[in-house]
């Protein structure tokens, strides 16, 4: 589910688009009954959506290859303290 928030104040940007993508935008907008800046906002929220969980699931699985149990690591990092 995508959530966005409108609790901001909107800020105006420029964005260039080919002829292409605007009269893509302008079906979209059409299909779906909302604005072109509606359907943009969407966009955007979908796509940052995704790159926030792309980052989590880089770092997943990072130390499977260790032969390291994680309590003992966690309590020698802490020793340095």
């Amino acid at each position: 589910m995508i959530c966005i928030s409108y609790m901001e104040k909107p800020v105006r940007i420029l964005i260039d688009l080919s002829e292409q993508q605007l009269r893509d935008l302008e079906r979209a907008s059409t299909r779906e009954k909302l604005s072109r800046a509606a359907v943009i906002r969407k966009a955007i929220a979908a796509y940052l959506g995704t790159q926030s969980h792309a980052d989590a699931d880089q770092a997943f699985g990072l130390w499977r290859e260790e032969n390291v149990d994680g309590l003992d690591y966690q309590d020698r990092l802490r020793a340095e303290w």
